[in-house]
């Protein structure tokens, strides 16, 4: 089973490096990702494996939307 990931900002260094971890750490297997800047802002779609999440999907999601709030990002998980 996959999700997406969106990731939109004011874009900063480090991002697709934050997302990045944050999907290790759940045990998502990035198997897609398109990113650009528009501008000053970043803008990313992920597809990810969700097979073999270590935590619950649900705490995934809060997870990546704590990283947003923390680094002025939009960050939405959800299913495909």
């Amino acid at each position: 089973m996959n999700a997406i990931i969106t990731v939109v900002g004011q874009d900063s260094k480090g991002i697709i490096a934050k997302v990045s971890a944050k999907c290790a750490e759940a045990g998502a297997n990035i198997v897609e990702i398109s990113q650009s800047v528009l501008k000053e802002y970043f803008a990313m779609i992920m597809v990810v494996s969700i097979d073999e999440l270590s935590v619950p999907f649900t705490q995934m999601v809060d997870e990546f939307t704590k990283l947003g709030q923390d680094n002025g990002l939009d960050i939405r998980a959800m299913h495909e």
